[in-house]
């Protein structure tokens, strides 16, 4: 492949700073570094001096978080999408975003291919890939780690890569945590961590405070939501970018949002991580008990169906297809009565609800009293119990009929 100029998706990790030289050396070209500002806080101080430094000619950090929140965690939010009943999906939706933006670059530079730091074992190259084609399938791609001139197979080979070339890195062999950080959470993989039988040493952990020492009295927090938007946090009105952030720190205090998970790969395998998603896992749960609120049964039964395929097309990097924009229209139609209020508490890593209210509940007290009522007749329900049962009855009586026969 001949490539003159190329755009790499750039976070300043091990990978993405030693493939700098490597595309230059084995392509003879151009490399721009691209970074997205996802959330990321400290992790991009001084990014484009190191990428320079490193070999880029160029280096964008762009500023995405407002639009990651708006346009990527909160229609997910309001779908109720969670993988494999663990997984929060804070990488798999970031990847689109940066992947879109990676293009945009590359489509404004001039550049003919892009690259990243994905390996060929990860769901990231296909999150990234599937971006490229729907966005800009002309453009080639670099995916150094299937390629037969990458010789790096190990993070140490790349450390030893690094150190001959002298590229500035912050990893080493006493800190081979493989991280993603943004936004909505920050991921773990690695080292002790490769062994599903091995707990996560406590040094794994970065967000959260481990729940054994966190505060023995608990913390109540009260998110306001308007059509399934997060808008407020403890009674005051927050950007929802602010409003994560700081629901970041009150939960991670309290040691919500870890998760130990092995997961399935869309490549085949199995994979072990560890994930800390402190406002996500409150968010998460707030949003379902308003849900379960304002959502009459089947809406709120459907919209629980729709949320595995949802999450499975953000885990698979589908973003950017037909079928995702439907069930956006889907979800944020259902969820436009899901204004109200739900208080959380935290406490030794455990967010669980203390109250819900909403103008548009759909509770009925005079319904669902033990006490005394005037409006059921529980007599209504021996009929409809003999309705809802009879295919069964019917069944019955047939399998009496047969064994009648055999006699």
């Amino acid at each position: 492949m001949e490539v003159k100029k190329v755009v790499l998706a750039y976070s300043g990790g091990l990978d993405t700073s030693v493939i700098i030289p490597w595309l230059k050396e084995n392509y003879g070209c151009e490399v721009i570094a691209c970074a997205a500002d996802v959330g990321q806080e400290e992790e991009l101080n001084g990014l484009p001096a190191k990428a320079k430094k490193t070999g880029a000619s160029k280096c964008y950090v762009l500023d995405l978080k407002r639009e990651f929140a708006e346009e990527y965690l909160l229609p997910m939010l309001k779908s109720g999408a969670v993988y494999e009943n663990k997984y929060l999906l804070g990488t798999s939706i970031a990847r689109p975003l940066i992947a879109k933006h990676q293009v945009k670059v590359a489509l404004k530079e001039g550049a003919d291919a892009v690259s990243h730091g994905c390996t060929g074992k990860g769901n990231d190259q296909v999150r990234f890939e599937l971006t490229y084609q729907a966005l800009a399938p002309q453009l080639k791609v670099i995916a150094p780690w299937r390629d037969p001139k990458w010789t790096l197979r190990s993070r140490e080979d790349a450390l030893k890569y690094a150190a001959e070339r002298h590229v500035p890195i912050s990893q080493s062999l006493k800190k081979i945590y493989s991280r993603d950080r943004n936004l909505w959470h920050i991921s773990h993989e690695g080292a002790e961590l490769e062994d599903p039988w091995q707990e996560p040493k406590p040094g794994v952990w970065m967000l959260t405070q481990d729940p054994e020492k966190a505060p023995n009295k608990p913390a109540y927090v009260t998110l306001g939501f308007q059509s399934g938007k997060p808008v407020s946090l403890n009674g005051a009105r927050l950007d929802l970018v602010t409003l994560i952030q700081r629901l970041n720190k009150l939960a991670g205090a309290h040691g919500v949002g870890r998760t130990d998970l092995v997961e399935n790969r869309l490549v085949g395998m199995k994979s072990r991580g560890a994930y800390e998603t402190p406002a996500g896992t409150v968010l998460v749960a707030a949003i379902h008990e308003l849900a379960s609120l304002v959502l009459d049964r089947e809406t709120m039964h459907y919209r629980s169906q729709l949320a595995l395929k949802y999450a499975d097309l953000v885990y698979n990097g589908q973003w950017f297809t037909p079928l995702r924009e439907a069930l956006d229209a889907f979800m944020h139609s259902v969820m436009a009565p899901a204004t109200g209020e739900v208080r959380m508490k935290l406490y030794k890593g455990q967010a669980t609800v203390a109250g819900r209210k909403s103008g548009n509940s759909l509770f009925s007290e005079a319904l669902a009293t033990f006490g005394k009522d005037n409006v059921y007749r529980q007599s209504d329900a021996t009929g409809f119990i003999n309705l809802f049962g009879l295919p069964l009855k019917v069944q019955a009586q047939l399998e009496a009929r047969k064994k009648g026969k055999k006699k």
